[in-house]
This record gives C-alpha cells, structure tokens and sequence, in this order.
C-alpha cells in the first residue's frame, strides 16, 4: 500500500514538473482557456524577419538589425525597437545611424491559422547626432512598419493545436502583457 501511494505520488510530482516546464514554451493552460507565448518564442519569432535591407527608389537603402520586443499591456500592442542604418545609394557616404520604434496590435487570421501583427506605425525614431534625419526616417519608418511586420505571424497554429477533445476551438481574446501573450480559446 505504501509503495503504492509512494508511486502515484511520483507520477504526480513528475506531471506536475511537466506542466511547469511546458509553461515555458507555446501551449494551451486547460485551467485558464487559452494558449500562452513566453516573451522569449515571441522575440525569437521577430529575430527571423532581421536582419533586413529594404531600398527606397535609387536613392537610399536602409538595413534593419537587432529587434528588441516590448510588450505593452497597458495599449495591448506590441513595440519592436529595431536599429537602422541609412544609406544614401547615389552619394559615397558613411550610413546615418538611428533607431526605430514600431507599434503594432494583434489579432488573430482564421484563414492562415495565425496571430499576427496587425496595423504597424511608427512610435519613435532616433538618429544619432543628426536629429536633422528625424523627419525623413519617420517617413520611412512609415513605409517600413508596413512592408516588414504588417501582418507578420508570431505563431501559426497546427490543425491538432485547435482541437480539444475532438471538438474544435477557435481563439478569441487576445492579450498582451509584460511577459507574453494570452490568446483566449472557445468552443466553435
């Protein structure tokens, strides 16, 4: 009886570290409804859209490096501050060295199965020792928020993620806090 109990409790223990650990990565919290990205899967999933260059006519080139994820729970959105190099393409000339502040909301694409970023602006825009190039990398900014992460896929769900018990679920609330994203789940 005793090697008994000691043995359910083992296997209890045990499920329960599987849960914690498992709380790290993507995956549904049965007690709470909903899936749960970690900050972490959230920067990794950003890390692949950089380094970039996107050129703008014949005359400038802007290279995009080192996204660093800010959640805002308070706006529910998203900032990705990114650094920017700015290359005039006709002009020898060192780059222009600044930084940009994107914003983006959530939402989640039923089609693509995805949580996405949803209508990007720019937040900020540094440049280092020429403020006189504020104005033309907010312009670009503008453009860049738009072709980079408009609609960009922080997660995609496998067909088996929206399925519970054999009944599908189909993600509703999403919400962004310090830590990571919570997407609610519910019964289709």
């Amino acid at each position: 009886m005793f090697r008994m109990f000691r043995a359910v409790t083992a296997v209890t223990i045990a499920a329960g570290m599987t849960a914690l650990c498992g709380a790290a990565y993507a995956g549904y919290n049965i007690w709470t409804g909903e899936y749960t990205f970690s900050k972490a899967e959230l920067q990794t999933a950003v890390d692949k859209r950089f380094p970039t260059t996107l050129r703008y006519g014949e005359l400038v080139s802007v290279k995009l490096s080192h996204p660093r994820l800010t959640l805002d729970g308070e706006t529910n959105r998203v900032i990705t501050l990114v650094d920017a190099a700015l290359t005039n393409t006709i002009l020898p000339a060192p780059p222009v060295n600044g930084s940009l502040a994107l914003n983006s909301g959530i939402r989640y694409d039923a089609t693509q199965r995805a949580v996405l970023l949803d209508n990007p602006t720019v937040d900020q825009v540094q440049v280092q020792g020429m403020p006189q190039y504020n104005e033309q990398l907010k312009a670009i900014g503008a453009v860049v928020a738009q072709q980079l992460l408009k609609d960009y896929p922080l997660y995609t769900f496998k067909p088996d993620e929206l399925k519970l018990n054999g009944t599908e679920i189909v993600p509703g609330a999403i919400t962004v806090a310090p830590d990571g994203i919570r997407v609610q789940v519910n019964q289709k």
